[in-house]
């Protein structure tokens, strides 16, 4: 695993470091890179532009840990209106949407004091019966391993409205082979990704060895199941593993879909959607872009190595 990976995440949670960052003129270009914008103004563009290469799109309006009412009725605010412009871009329907909205229980209340799941669970009800008259996808982001419990039974209750709800599961996790199981049944959506927070080595995989492991097995799991399987990663050799699984299981590329990160890997997601392959670009904005920022630059030394050139050419 990086070495740098745990101060990297450390530095997401400290304030000053914080600080320091976001007064710095040149951290704007490297934000420009990884973020669609701080509005829908800026966003709209940048997801037309993804549509027109082929390639598939899930928005995820910055935000978490949610501690007032209000900017979580907010949050919920923003998410409709962003599926209204999500809907006027979709163009026609596919198996799979073209647009997709990702979104953070944290966001939308989950940590809100004694009825907070609940808050958070009616929320997610009201962004997914807007979603289903615009023809749009929710997937439930993950978040740290505290809230994976409550974030997976929200997203196994609202399955019995909306059985296309999607899940995100990250492989890091100890717990996840067994969620995959329970999860990926008929009709289901479920993300694969590594995982992006700090996390405790009594719930996670700390080698990176040990993270690719667990995510071949979780992998396998899902292309053998009977749901939909979003394979989020940029790792060639994964990539490669979700190909030969699908060869095997005979899936086509209408019921499994790779995923990847805005500003990463960009020929590579041109490759696949050009190949004919379901590629779906996660795209965040927002203006609370920092905690996203550092875990991507935490989970690639390039993403690293373009942050510190980009500081040193300014300076």
């Amino acid at each position: 695993m990086n070495p740098l990976r745990p101060v990297i995440l450390a530095a997401s949670a400290s304030p000053r470091m914080k600080r320091i960052l976001t007064g710095t003129p040149v951290t704007a270009e490297i934000v420009r890179r990884f973020v669609a914008g701080e509005g829908r103004d800026e966003l709209v563009p940048a997801v037309r532009e993804l549509l027109a290469s082929r390639r598939l799109i899930s928005v995820d309006f910055l935000g978490e840990n949610t501690t007032d009412r209000a900017q979580a009725d907010a949050t919920v605010a923003e998410y409709l209106s962003l599926i209204n412009d999500l809907a006027a871009l979709n163009g026609f329907r596919d198996a799979a949407a073209r647009t997709e909205v990702s979104v953070k229980l944290s966001a939308l209340g989950q940590a809100l004091p004694a009825d907070g799941p609940a808050i958070a669970t009616e929320n997610l009800r009201i962004l997914c019966t807007k979603a289903v008259e615009a023809g749009v996808w929710v997937t439930v982001d993950a978040e740290g391993h505290t809230t994976t419990e409550a974030t997976l039974a929200t997203v196994r209750a609202l399955r019995a409205e909306f059985p296309w709800l999607g899940a995100v599961l990250q492989a890091y996790l100890h717990r996840t082979e067994a969620d995959c199981r329970a999860l990926s049944g008929p009709g289901s959506r479920i993300r694969l990704c590594k995982g992006a927070y700090r996390e405790p080595h009594t719930v996670a995989y700390q080698r990176s060895a040990e993270v690719t492991d667990s995510y071949l097995r979780c992998l396998e799991i899902l292309m053998r199941g009977d749901g939909y399987p979003m394979v989020a990663t940029h790792d060639p050799a994964l990539i490669r593993a979700a190909e030969q699984l699908a060869v095997e299981t005979g899936r086509g590329p209408e019921r499994f879909e790779h995923q990847m990160l805005y500003g990463i890997r960009d020929p590579e997601q041109l490759r696949l959607a050009a190949a004919g392959n379901a590629m779906r670009v996660y795209v965040p904005y927002g203006s609370q872009w920092y905690g996203y920022l550092t875990r991507r630059l935490a989970e690639r030394p390039a993403n690293l190595t373009f942050f510190l050139r980009a500081l040193v050419s300014k300076s």
